[in-house]
């Protein structure tokens, strides 16, 4: 598989700045200066990048709770994005989805949501859309493994499947739908092997390994552009934090823990791009510290952002 150097280092810059981004709302969190809930992605960000750098602008997205590498992968700005955190009326919904509910249609991100599964089957619609339209654009929906053992994995895989739609679902097997481990709500080691009750194609692939998700998501997407019909592939990964930022994580075992972190998808993939010859250990810190920089100017961007106003409450709601 030969991808170019640009890509490569796009791809690391996503990573990377995905993972300060999450860091910098953890620490905003703590610090009281964002409110409601945050549910992070730091861990995972190899599944988000490598998923969406297969995709073009006009192709769409659906998201998650843990949402926010998602929309970074897909073009989000982390300004307007650490401004709907922090609800301001610069963000992406004009403070008023927060962090599970950021959208922007413009570049293809339909939603995150709050509801585990809820964007199966808007992106099982997004993709019928496009059929139905005559283009070739292609719908990457992505959801976790709890997700995957609701009602709507049944209704949106299996129309999708017998209606050929151009749509890859992406599962971010992170191995916890909240505290339940998915060894105790899924018989099977692999969910993708679901995918044979559709006829469909399922894959599975290292999570924490961003080629190997770019190359099994590229298959997928190949294949919905031509018309090919749906993919599962599923992405074995690990959250580096609590199913959302204050859970202690009591019901998982520190050696897990710490054997995953082990596994982390930026070192590794930064290590293999300096062996590469793609960077060098200063290329890749320069990088790092550039990324730092922007998401500093996010945070005093949202921070100097004016609230909504009280009389914009029903501006946006569409009933």
């Amino acid at each position: 598989m030969a991808i170019e150097k640009g890509k490569l280092i796009d791809m690391y810059k996503t990573m990377v700045r995905i993972r300060t981004f999450e860091e910098m709302v953890l620490k905003q969190f703590r610090a009281g200066n964002i409110p409601g809930f945050v549910h992070l992605y730091s861990g995972e960000e190899a599944v988000a990048t490598g998923a969406c750098a297969n995709l073009r602008p006009d192709d769409y997205i659906t998201s998650t709770h843990r949402g926010h590498g998602h929309l970074i992968a897909k073009g989000g700005k982390t300004d307007r994005m650490m401004a709907e955190l922090y609800g301001k009326k610069t963000g992406y919904n004009r403070g008023k989805g927060g962090s599970m509910h950021i959208a922007d249609v413009d570049i293809g991100i339909l939603g995150a949501n709050g509801i585990a599964g809820a964007g199966i089957t808007i992106a099982t619609g997004a993709a019928l859309s496009a059929k139905l339209r005559g283009t070739d654009q292609v719908t990457i929906c992505f959801f976790g493994d709890g997700a995957s053992n609701n009602s709507r994995f049944h209704e949106g895989v299996n129309l999708a499947a017998c209606m050929n739609l151009p749509i890859v679902y992406v599962i971010e097997n992170n191995l916890y739908a909240i505290s339940v481990r998915i060894s105790a709500a899924c018989k099977i080691p692999n969910i993708s092997d679901r995918a044979s009750a559709y006829g469909i194609p399922g894959k599975t692939v290292d999570g924490n390994d961003v080629l190997a998700v770019y190359e099994a998501v590229g298959e997928a997407v190949t294949r919905a552009r031509k018309g090919e019909g749906p993919t599962i592939v599923e992405c074995k990964t690990y959250r580096r934090h609590g199913h959302w930022a204050g859970d202690a994580q009591a019901y998982v075992d520190k050696q897990e823990i710490n054997e995953w972190l082990k596994k982390d998808p930026i070192p590794r993939f930064r290590k293999k791009l300096i062996e590469m010859g793609v960077l060098t250990e200063e290329d890749a810190d320069r990088i790092d510290q550039e990324i730092d920089a922007e998401i500093g100017k996010a945070v005093k961007f949202a921070e100097g952002s004016p609230l909504p106003d009280p009389g914009e409450v029903l501006t946006d709601v569409y009933a």
